[in-house]
């Protein structure tokens, strides 16, 4: 038996993966119990829509910009000293963002609970890398994907019960039990299982991926709203971006190994995953509008529309993850992405007569989809690369998805506006209530179209996925 055999043997996998797990939790839910407050917060610091959306565009604009160095950043530090790391510096922002005593400071709380939350998820998946073999992975990485549709789906239902009852502030005082909690456990139960390299560190890499995927996310996050220059900051980030693509390929220790590519199997789930996060963002962001705007739900009621899909995909998460240790990606994904192209195109006829109900069904058949598909699509692509490649695999797959999903915000958004301004162009009476309704549902056809266009192409790319083995792990 090797030494590091014997090591993956002697570490107590079930008490980790519970650690990193109530941690990404707290994190993830985090992420979504803010959205329904935002009316609230405009009110009570007497701010613009425009100023308040910063609580989500920074956010992502954080996130946007560690999720590349995550790589580096686990190469310095224990898994230990990221997590706890992770873990207490959202706890300081949450603390800040709940005692906040004007927006600024509210705002700052947010940021630092971002920088905390995106050194999360990461250290999570490289950590199941690390200690599950391949053919384990799909359960526990099941359990993750448990947690990171369970989280966000139960995040806008809860906040919705919060607001109504309690204040604002009442959405941070609650999380910091649960951040502390996490803190605690993860302090008794999760060991080091990845190796400190501490390999140099290239800081022009470091600003060119800082300008390329900040410049990139916050320029697809302010869309049209931020005028000349989030054009300014897309120009700087694209640049950015092919310097910084350049510079990994010619240094000897890049930030991000972009020769992960060179593992077929990890580019064509990275392609996949891309492609469903796109379409994935592009539902996330256009049904809520739907509820609210067409079918006249208040936050709490389409809130409670969109629980039972989210529950249900978190079920089965693990479940899928077990399916795909058993008989391997293709037999899960393919039929999942054909799920959810059916949806989508049911999506695209949507009226402004349909019931409540109706809603729930289709939303709860799109996230059994999506739940045959994340996981496994992903576990599939990281599965082939060697354990050295596992951080850039990760940071890699995360950034991408990251960029993907402020593409797809800000690409359907633009076309359901576009769909919007054509209707209304054709219409008699274009000012009347009526006919303004029939405009929104029209524009958000459009766009579930193009959804399904992408949605039809991730399908297709799907028939090649097969199961794969790490080179340094095979025989």
């Amino acid at each position: 038996m090797t030494n590091s055999s014997k090591g993956k043997q002697e570490i107590k996998r079930g008490p980790i993966t519970v650690a990193l797990i109530i941690g990404a939790f707290v994190a993830i839910l985090n992420e979504t119990l803010l959205n329904i407050a935002l009316s609230d917060l405009i009110n009570y610091f007497n701010v613009t829509p425009t100023t308040v959306q910063w609580l989500t565009t920074g956010y992502l604009l954080v996130i946007g910009i560690l999720m590349p160095v995550t790589a580096l950043l686990t190469g310095w530090f224990t898994t230990r000293q990221m997590f706890l790391g992770a873990m207490t510096i959202f706890l300081v922002g949450t603390v800040l963002c709940g005692f906040a005593p004007n927006f600024s400071f509210l705002l700052a709380g947010r940021v630092i609970q971002a920088a905390g939350s995106g050194l999360i998820l990461p250290v999570m998946m490289n950590t199941i890398l690390f200690i599950y073999p391949p053919e384990k992975r799909g359960g526990a990485m099941g359990l993750i994907g448990l947690v990171i549709m369970f989280a966000p789906a139960l995040g806008p239902t809860l906040s919705g019960l919060i607001i109504a009852s309690l204040s604002w502030r009442w959405l941070f005082y609650l999380v910091i039990p649960l951040a502390v909690f996490s803190i605690l456990f993860a302090s008794r139960f999760l060991t080091n299982v990845s190796e400190v390299t501490k390999p140099k560190v290239d800081v022009f890499s470091v600003v060119l991926s800082t300008l390329g995927f900040g410049g990139l996310v916050y320029g697809m996050g302010s869309g049209a709203e931020g005028g000349w220059l989030s054009l300014v900051f897309l120009i700087v980030g694209v640049i950015s971006l092919v310097l910084f693509v350049w510079r990994q390929l010619v240094i000897a220790n890049p930030i991000l190994d972009f020769r992960a590519f060179k593992y077929p199997m990890f580019t064509l789930a990275t392609i996949i995953m891309i492609l469903v996060m796109v379409t994935l963002f592009a539902t996330m962001i256009l049904l809520p509008l739907y509820l609210q705007q067409a079918l006249l739900l208040s936050s709490f009621a389409a809130g409670i529309v969109l629980l039972p899909g989210g529950l249900i995909n978190g079920m089965l998460s693990p479940v899928m993850g077990k399916l795909f240790d058993k008989f391997g990606p293709r037999r899960l994904v393919t039929p999942g992405l054909l799920i959810m192209c059916v949806v989508i195109w049911l999506f695209s006829r949507l009226t402004v007569a349909e019931t409540m109900l109706y809603i729930i069904i289709l939303y709860a058949a799109l996230l059994i989809g999506m739940s045959m598909v994340m996981m496994p699509v992903s576990t599939t692509g990281l599965n082939q690369l060697p354990k050295r490649m596992y951080p850039h695999g990760t940071a890699i797959m995360n950034t991408l998805q990251q960029v993907a999903g402020g593409i797809g915000t800000a690409l359907f958004i633009g076309i359901m506006v576009s769909g919007q301004q054509a209707y209304l162009s054709q219409s008699a009476n274009p000012k009347a209530p009526s006919q303004m309704l029939q405009a929104l549902v029209a524009g958000m056809n459009h766009a579930f179209i193009v959804a399904l266009a992408v949605g039809v192409v991730s399908l297709l790319l799907s028939l090649f996925l097969k199961r794969t083995i790490a080179p340094d792990e095979e025989g």
